[in-house]
């Protein structure tokens, strides 16, 4: 009597094991994505020592695609990836053989091919990220090693009649992904418009100077200086902002407050009723800001409602009935 094959384990647990990750990887991602619609700061441990960190990955122009944040197109892909895992388990497979079996073929390819597509696009952001943004980020080379395991575990994970279809789709696959995401990210290319330091860069969509990224460390209590020029339409603003009780707390070591800062202009913003957070900062208010019950900055009150994260002029302007010129100078790349 023939003794049967024994299946090795990571055939039986594969499935399982790809659809754990891929709802970790959702979660994550889906996490990332409440924050950057609702303008809020992510938790990241390299915000508090002063480096670049995840905050400044999530607000980066690389950060959205389409006008999208885009943790939602990664928790669209994660969810995708969990499902082909996950669905064939749910067919009872002495009742529905047939079924299982062609389930579990197709959803074997579409794991492959979401894998490879992944795993390459992962890689590309991890290069942007040490390279371009130079910022740390733990919740992405998390969502990258996700990536790549994902990959790793669908190659290992069944008995592969033909190796040669791995590598032909793998390789397909790739190389899509690749042209696509670089024919993407080819916008982000944008072209100098002067010398001055603080007006390197213009968008090509609005037409407006991309206000730049601070540099060096933030120094007690002012931070990072002021460098670009307020117009009238920024005065106008500030001023408006002022008038009617506008409020805006922030800190001086946060990269994110001076963004908020370079939007306005070293003129404009003098005039914003501006609340210091941190006891090491310019006349300091944290007992107040603890009052307000602040626990993210930037963060606006008007007319009493909050508004945290950094917020484009045009939106300030929406939320607090100005009815000035709008003729902005600057532009943060990512906001409405």
């Amino acid at each position: 009597m023939r003794r049967r094959r024994s299946v090795p384990w990571i055939y039986r647990w594969s499935r399982p094991i790809i659809g754990a990750i891929a709802i970790l990887g959702a979660l994550l991602t889906a996490y990332l994505t409440v924050e950057k619609l609702t303008g809020s700061e992510v938790v990241c441990n390299a915000a508090a020592s002063g480096a670049a960190g995840c905050n400044d990955v999530l607000s980066s122009a690389y950060a959205t695609v389409f006008g999208l944040p885009l943790t939602l197109f990664g928790f669209l892909a994660y969810t995708s990836m969990a499902s082909f895992a996950l669905v064939p388990l749910a067919v009872n497979a002495e009742e529905n053989k047939k079924l299982r079996k062609k389930l579990e073929d197709w959803s074997w390819l579409l794991l492959l091919i979401g894998g490879v597509a992944m795993a390459v696009f992962s890689s590309y952001l991890m290069y942007v990220l040490a390279s371009e943004i130079k910022a740390f980020c733990p919740y992405c080379i998390g969502s990258a090693i996700f990536s790549w395991s994902l990959l790793i575990l669908t190659i290992i994970g069944r008995d592969w009649e033909d190796l040669g279809q791995i590598l032909f789709t793998g390789f397909v696959v790739a190389i899509v992904t690749l042209v696509g995401t670089l024919g993407v990210y080819s916008q982000i290319n944008v072209t100098p418009a002067s010398d001055n330091p603080a007006e390197v860069a213009i968008d090509p969509q609005s037409g407006r100077t991309i206000i730049p990224e601070p540099e060096g460390q933030p120094q007690a209590p002012y931070g990072w200086k002021i460098n670009t020029t307020s117009g009238e339409a920024e005065i106008e603003l500030a001023k408006h902002l002022t008038a009617i009780g506008a409020k805006k707390y922030g800190a001086f070591y946060c990269p994110h407050c001076y963004e908020q800062k370079q939007l306005f202009g070293k003129a404009a913003f003098d005039k914003i009723d501006y609340i210091e957070c941190n006891s090491a900062g310019k006349d300091p208010q944290p007992q107040l800001c603890e009052q307000k019950g602040i626990r993210s900055v930037p963060t606006w009150e008007i007319n009493g409602q909050v508004y945290k994260g950094v917020q484009s002029l045009d939106r300030l302007a929406e939320v607090s009935g100005y009815k000035g010129p709008t003729n902005f100078k600057y532009i943060k790349l990512g906001l409405r």
